[in-house]
């Protein structure tokens, strides 16, 4: 094995990034046998014991560092934001249709968007307007929004990738 280089080609974009070398280094030499079990993790049945142990640690992972409490449920599902967007409503909606989207940029539009599949009563806490040439260049000053207090859920998006706006 070669020594280790510093790389010199770097990735901004908001989905991907630049993972450490070590960790690209372990992925390769497990790619083809993960941990000695004879075939990789891309092969693994979801049922083995070998992936039960990989699924456990994450979720033990993922409670340790968010402190998520046992009487949660964690679930791993493919799907991205856009999943999401319909997850909300689904869950969340109850007797309380009414929902508060606060919409800052490309995916609050799509969440919003994906909202008013499940219910008509949407309120869009701040009306969108242009600022500086672009529909969104920042999130809006607490003091503008229009809050229902009765409604069932606030949905904001908290970093717009696509516009930089973050909270």
């Amino acid at each position: 094995m070669e020594p280790k280089q510093d790389r010199k080609i770097y990735t901004f974009s908001p989905g991907p990034c630049i993972l450490p070398v070590e960790i690209l280094e372990t992925a390769q030499k497990e790619f083809l046998d993960y941990q000695g079990c004879g075939i990789s993790v891309f092969e693994m049945s979801h049922r083995s014991k070998d992936y039960t142990k990989i699924i456990k640690k994450a979720e033990q992972d993922l409670r340790d560092l968010l402190k998520i409490p046992s009487n949660y449920k964690v679930l791993f599902m493919q799907g991205g934001a856009s999943l999401q967007f319909a997850c909300a409503p689904l869950n969340l909606l109850s007797e309380k249709k009414k929902v508060n989207y606060l919409v800052t940029g490309h995916w609050g539009e799509k969440a919003f968007a994906e909202a008013k599949k499940y219910t008509t009563e949407l309120n869009e806490v701040v009306p969108i307007k242009t600022t500086k040439g672009s529909k969104y260049s920042m999130v809006p000053a607490q003091s503008e929004w229009k809050v229902d207090e009765d409604a069932a859920y606030f949905h904001y998006t908290e970093n717009e990738t696509i516009a930089g706006v973050e909270f």
